[in-house]
């Protein structure tokens, strides 16, 4: 509806007189006796005929509710398709076998040779399978099950925190480890048994580019799972526009559907506001409709489950998963074989410490990181009366399950939501209505930091001193008083 003429009317006019690109291009092949007059015409008619026909279809589908009706059974179906995510165990030791062991003569790094050593021996361990290693047999699983996958990221073949090392890197012997030759080996790229591909780049920091090059090819490869992962998860915010745009919007907006998956390392540790938050607030605030899955898990063997979920279910979402820093290689964090043979992904996990649910009078609610640390504080024992339940997925919000965690419960008289995020960010917004409306009891108190500008304290020493306050106040069941 804007009249360019009302503020630039001397260049309007000169545009409004100028031929079109078009017309000085067909003024160009006429001269030049490749098409005539009517030719240039008929090739214009054709183009337009065939945008026309096209928009006419589009229209068709809108009016018949096609769109609408599909998209509804969809969502019914997303709530109760249930997928087989166990593994056999002889498949898991052979994947295992392979993914450790390089080629005959294929020298790698001395000292990344205890940590494939460590690997191909964790099968066999008690919580041996540490987070890259949940992933891996992960990844391999999907693909001896016809699974294309598709990793891209910032440092991601090795793992920004060295924890990932699917890709291997040729050296010498002598002290330059260097071969000259540049060979390297991607054990993912060759397994016996797979039936689709494996691809795996490292990507630069450019993730508005990156994030949204991955979702494009999500869409045009339905049938593979696709994953990026920050190197922090605070650098998520550098395709935020994608995120807005495409990633929560996309079906909603067009009908198109994904299942692009970020992987967005997460978590307190003292880095500082820059290398703490992947922003869970922002991703939960944006979730509706059914448009996403948002998980926070706090074992390899849920994680390992829920990315063979997210690339065998037929109803396509992206995937948010805020993944762990200092939890890696965390023995707590671990999980053994038969968590990945005969478990599945636990939207909730209760409390493995309670013996006796009937003593419990007090219930902390959380999710990620925060639960080790609550649980693997020294006055933990003191605490007989007290539960830990863990939310592993925010979103869809898993009502029935909290449900059920609050029913065994029976003489419960408080419940707190525990999180490290300063209280106008990470998941408490979201989560307070949800849970407030299933609760036993009155209230659902917090405990956590206050509301801040920044995501985290600046310096080591002081996340120290408000972490370690955060946790007694969660053993001691003390709220904070905010202003």
């Amino acid at each position: 509806l804007d009249e360019p003429a009302y503020t630039q009317p001397v260049m309007a006019r000169t545009i409004k007189e100028h031929p079109t690109v078009a017309r000085i291009f067909a003024d160009r092949l006429i001269s030049d006796g490749v098409v005539d007059e009517a030719g240039y015409a008929a090739i214009v008619n054709a183009a337009e005929g065939r945008m026309s026909a096209a928009h006419k279809r589009v229209v068709s589908g809108l009016e018949q509710g096609s769109d609408a009706d599909s998209t509804r059974d969809k969502r019914r179906r997303a709530k109760t398709q249930v997928v087989k995510t166990r593994v056999s165990a002889s498949s898991l030791r052979s994947l295992n076998e392979q993914l450790h062991l390089p080629p005959d003569g294929f020298a790698i790094h001395p000292k990344l040779t205890p940590q494939l050593d460590r690997r191909r021996s964790g099968l066999a361990e008690e919580q041996g399978i540490t987070w890259g290693h949940a992933e891996a047999l992960a990844f391999a699983s999907l693909l001896t099950d016809g699974v294309p996958i598709r990793l891209t990221g910032q440092d991601v073949a090795r793992g920004t925190f060295t924890q990932r090392h699917l890709e291997l890197h040729e050296v010498s012997a002598d002290a330059s480890y260097y071969s000259g030759k540049g060979e390297v080996y991607v054990p993912m790229q060759h397994l016996l048994r797979a039936k689709a591909s494996f691809e795996l780049h490292n990507s630069p920091l450019s993730e508005a580019a990156c994030v949204g090059f991955e979702y494009g090819y999500s869409t045009q490869a339905p049938d593979a799972l696709v994953l990026w992962e920050a190197q922090y998860g605070d650098f998520a915010n550098g395709a935020q526009i994608m995120i807005d745009q495409f990633l929560s919007a996309g079906q909603a907006k067009w009908g198109v559907q994904s299942r692009l998956t970020l992987l967005l390392p997460h978590g307190y540790e003292g880095n500082g506001p820059e290398h703490s938050s992947a922003r869970p607030e922002r991703f939960l605030r944006l979730a509706a409709e059914g448009n996403m899955r948002i998980a926070n898990c706090s074992t390899a063997a849920n994680y390992f489950h829920l990315i063979r979920r997210q690339g065998l279910l037929d109803e396509m979402r992206p995937l948010v998963v805020f993944t762990p820093k200092s939890l890696l290689r965390a023995k707590a964090a671990s999980s053994s074989l038969a968590d990945l043979v005969d478990g599945r992904f636990e939207p909730i996990l209760p409390d493995p410490r309670v013996t006796d649910p009937a003593a419990v009078t007090r219930l902390l609610l959380c999710t990620g990181k925060i639960f080790h640390e609550i649980d693997g504080h020294p006055d933990r024992g003191a605490h007989p009366e007290l539960a830990i339940g863990r939310i592993e997925q925010l979103y869809p919000f898993p009502r029935e399950e909290l449900l059920a965690l609050f029913e065994s419960y029976p003489n419960v008289e408080t419940v707190h939501w525990v999180q490290e995020e300063p209280r106008n960010m990470g998941a408490w917004s979201f989560v307070t209505r949800r849970i407030e409306r299933l609760l036993p009891i009155e209230t659902l108190e917090y405990i956590g930091r206050p509301a801040r500008a920044s995501v985290s304290e600046g310096y080591p020493q002081t996340h120290q001193l408000e972490q370690q306050r955060v946790l007694e106040d969660a053993l001691a069941g003390r709220e904070m008083t905010f202003s």
